[in-house]
């Protein structure tokens, strides 16, 4: 099995390419990037809201769409590998519960905070949103705080 991600770039090769694609947008169309807007530009589609999909939804393709191609390229037959500590915890079905539950809390989260990771951490901090900012440290806060939650269960 090969593993593509042993070998990936530094994040100084990676982060200039997504600060030019960030000024990139601000530059073409004064727009911030971010997932969950991809997500709502489907969701107002699927609703007959809007009558075609934004910008955004199909910068979400490309982003799961890189996902699995980087996968399938890296010599995987599946794309599903299991769930680390989740699956070796709960039974499939109780995983996939906890799991729906999960995005529902982050989709939840994301509406409310304006914005998800993406949105508020690289494109809301770059302009120097004060509430992208207050955003930010409650997801990477929440993130270190669950982390010590799982290590001290498993």
């Amino acid at each position: 099995m090969s593993n593509l991600l042993q070998t990936r770039p530094a994040w100084y090769v990676i982060g200039p390419p997504i600060g030019l694609v960030v000024v990139g947008l601000f530059a073409t169309i004064n727009a911030r990037i971010g997932v969950l807007g991809g997500y709502s530009s489907l969701l107002e589609r699927a609703t007959l809201r809007t009558d075609g999909l934004g910008w955004k939804a199909w910068f979400l393709f490309g982003v799961l769409g890189g996902a699995l191609l980087l996968r399938l390229l890296s010599g995987e037959a599946t794309v599903h590998d299991g769930y680390g500590w989740l699956t070796r915890s709960f039974s499939e079905p109780a995983a996939g519960v906890l799991l729906t539950i999960a995005g529902a809390l982050i989709g939840f989260g994301a509406k409310t905070a304006g914005g998800c990771t993406s949105g508020n951490g690289i494109g809301g901090c770059s302009v120097g949103s004060p509430s992208s900012f207050a955003a930010t440290a409650t997801f990477m806060g929440t993130a270190v705080a669950a982390s010590f939650v799982i290590r001290a269960v498993t």
